[in-house]
């Protein structure tokens, strides 16, 4: 590995050789200053890592000097070193945005500590982080075997993304590959649980909290009419997803409540948005309102009808005295207009705003290369939708309604998951499109990837026809028709798709902040 390369600038520079010797049996490679001018000329034709710079020096002053390099490399860390503790000195020099700052006299230990925060410290942190994965690799290795209740498969994918996110800077790729190892284990065992417990879910009241019940359980203490609450529902957002925009949102809310919720199967918006707002499952929305109804093989909006679905439960519930209001954000001009009209909807008691960008980015995904390109993995996932997030007007509505007392909950109605394994399967012309789920008659399917449900009523869903069965797609397979096999195989591999079985897709975030 090469030197570190520092510029160390002091008009006092020859009283400091006991100190960059130190350096220098440590490897580190020294160009000594004596004014700021000097410093410039030398800074603009070398590459530093990193500036050590002397605040009291006459001719161009330590500030003086700092701005000009700051000029030439905005990004280079610098270390403000002074005999002077003046308050506005240091206020000066924070806020051109020093690395450090370190009063005389120093000691050779203290510039070898600011070298280690300043230049090494996202090493060390990822050492320590790779460090403790591995001492805790065993044990969510051994606890994934012996995870019988939903409770223990939610706190394990929380044990998961925690290491994910902890471990997405890390300088080991072997590490990244043992997490992703784990992760597709976890998924294995976990299509395992929903096949056995998925249906005894609806006999009785062991099951979780579902999408067609999270809104009496979850939502309902909540609401009241002393205090507005903003519910936010980010379609097709995704645990870590929610784990990666949480601190961008806690700027302005304190996190009560942090907690996960199972969607309901399918993993679409049409069955689990629909449950969420209904209160009801699919049959049951059949049933009660075939106006406001369709399946998957009905022409028309399979969602227009949300508005109405949720006045309807709030109906059932002797809520009607709430005032309330639903909101459809699909696109960037819809979100401003939002944005800039969100102080009028301080009367209601109960504002719910859907976002479909998150849900949008993922189905681009397989059309567009850029964001193929932008998002090709989960880490580049998150980071897109971070990225989206800080800048879109829902993060200003999210802040106009702290400044009005909004209760804020943030949810989804179901993940997304990149997939990877084609699986063949072939249906007549009425079986539905999705690649994670199929509803249809004499479906014909590979075994090992599949979860079939022959009766779909037993799991609350509708029969498309006389005879129909769903079958939903475990782990990362999409399934792929014989016909145009390897261009369809091609175009969709690694895309981000739902409706299938997979702890992305099924365990869902579902959060409870406060203003602050």
């Amino acid at each position: 590995m090469s030197s570190i390369h520092i510029l160390w600038v002091d008009d006092e520079i020859s009283h400091l050789k006991p100190h960059i010797i130190f350096l220098e049996q440590k490897n580190y490679k020294i160009t000594p200053c004596t004014n700021g001018s000097d410093a410039l000329e030398v800074f603009a034709e070398n590459n530093f890592d990193i500036i050590f710079l002397d605040e009291n020096m006459p001719g161009l002053s330590g500030l003086d000097t700092l701005s000009e390099l700051k000029k030439l490399n905005a990004n280079i860390p610098v270390v403000m070193i002074t005999k002077s503790e003046e308050e506005y000195i240091m206020e000066e020099a924070i806020g051109s945005k020093i690395a450090d700052y370190l009063i005389k006299p120093v000691n050779p230990n203290q510039i070898l500590l600011s070298l280690k925060k300043n230049l090494d410290h996202s090493r060390l942190v990822s050492e320590k982080t790779s460090s403790s994965y591995l001492q805790e690799f065993r044990e969510i290795s051994l606890e994934m075997m012996g995870l019988k209740t939903t409770e223990d498969w939610k706190d394990l994918y929380q044990k998961l993304t925690f290491w994910e996110l902890k471990l997405e800077d890390s300088q080991d790729p072997t590490l990244t590959e043992i997490l992703e190892a784990q992760k597709t284990e976890a998924n294995q065992q976990f299509g395992k649980f929903i096949e056995n417990n998925y249906a005894s879910w609806f006999e009785g009241d062991e099951g979780p909290t579902l999408s067609h019940n999270l809104f009496k359980s979850k939502i309902v203490p909540h609401l009241s009419t002393s205090q507005p609450t903003l519910l936010v529902v980010v379609d097709n957002l995704r645990y870590d997803q929610w784990k990666a925009i949480e601190s961008n949102v806690n700027k302005h809310y304190k996190t009560t409540e942090n907690s996960m919720y199972y969607s309901i199967l399918p993993t679409a918006t049409q069955y689990a948005r629909n449950a969420l707002f209904s209160g009801l499952m699919p049959k049951q929305m059949e049933t009660l309102y075939p106006n406001y109804w369709k399946n998957d093989t009905d022409e028309g909006g399979k969602n227009l009808y949300e508005d109405k679905f949720l006045a309807e439960q709030l109906k059932r519930l002797n809520l009607n005295h709430l005032t309330h209001e639903y909101v459809k954000i699909t696109n960037l001009k819809a979100g401003k207009r939002l944005a800039d009209n969100f102080k009028s909807k301080a009367k209601n008691d109960l504002t719910v705003l859907v976002y479909n960008f998150v849900d949008m980015l993922s189905h681009s995904k397989t059309e567009m290369e850029v964001v193929k390109e932008l998002a090709s993995d989960d880490k580049g996932y998150r980071s897109l939708t971070q990225s989206w997030f800080k800048n879109s007007p829902l993060i200003d509505i999210i802040k106009q309604a702290q400044e009005l007392n909004f209760k804020l909950i943030v949810t989804t109605d179901h993940g997304t998951i990149n997939v990877k394994t084609p699986s063949k399967v072939i249906g007549d012309r009425e079986t539905s499109l999705n690649l994670r789920y199929k509803t249809g008659r004499s479906l014909s399917y590979e075994n090992r990837d599949v979860l079939s449900v022959k009766d779909p009523k037993s799991i609350g869903l509708p029969s498309i026809s006389m005879n129909s069965s769903f079958i939903f797609a475990k782990e990362n397979s999409f399934f792929a028709y014989p016909n145009n096999y390897n261009h369809y195989v091609s175009y969709y591999r690694n895309s981000y798709q739902h409706g299938g079985i997979s702890l992305e897709e099924i365990l869902i975030p579902f959060a409870v902040l406060t203003p602050r």
